[in-house]
């Protein structure tokens, strides 16, 4: 079984994404769910955009590096829009990541660096998300997918945002169960 490290969206470490994390856990792998947001949760993403531009988002992807300093090396980085910024870096940079899982959102590999040799990853978002579509992370997901051996780009009908996480606006349970399954099927082959 796959060790985990789950990066909330900008929400914060919702109920929803501890029950997505839950759900890795039935399935028997061991998930953390470091919180960025150091206890706050918003009710929406422009509320929780708001905050992280005061706080400084490099301060909150440097809380991500910062919880992952001390746990082992070989995990699979999992990161949910905001949270894919510390998932990627940490994917790339640390020795022994078995893999990224980015979800609604997507940064250039050349953001930190080269992208590994054999690194497997995921990238998952909707067509008509106005985040993941519309701000450019689909049209750089599409080209690194074709052009990189084991990395899958999954776009679901649909324009929502965090659509997994069942608690705030945009979930949606059918795309929410087909990534689930997809997720847990590359948990698998890691």
């Amino acid at each position: 079984m796959a060790e985990v490290v789950l990066f909330h969206h900008i929400q914060g470490l919702t109920p929803g994404i501890v029950a997505f994390a839950d759900r890795l856990r039935a399935a028997g792998h061991t998930v953390h769910t470091p919180d960025l947001l150091e206890g706050q949760t918003f009710p929406s993403i422009q509320d929780g955009e708001t905050h992280v531009r005061e706080v400084g988002f490099d301060t909150v992807f440097a809380r991500g590096v910062a919880a992952a300093e001390s746990l082992p090396g070989e995990v699979v980085y999992a990161g949910m829009s905001l949270g894919v910024g510390p998932a990627q870096q940490l994917a790339q940079n640390k020795p022994g990541a078995k893999g990224l899982l980015s979800m609604f959102a997507f940064m250039p590999a050349s953001e930190f660096g080269n992208w590994p040799e054999g690194l497997p990853a995921q990238i998952h978002g909707m067509d008509n998300d106005p985040y993941f579509a519309g701000e450019g992370d689909l049209e750089a997901a599409q080209p690194f997918a074709e052009a990189t051996k084991d990395v899958e780009l999954f776009v679901y009908p649909g324009d929502a945002h965090l659509f997994v996480d069942s608690s705030v606006d945009g979930y949606d349970e059918k795309a929410a169960e087909l990534l689930t399954e997809r997720v847990l099927a590359f948990l698998h082959r890691v």
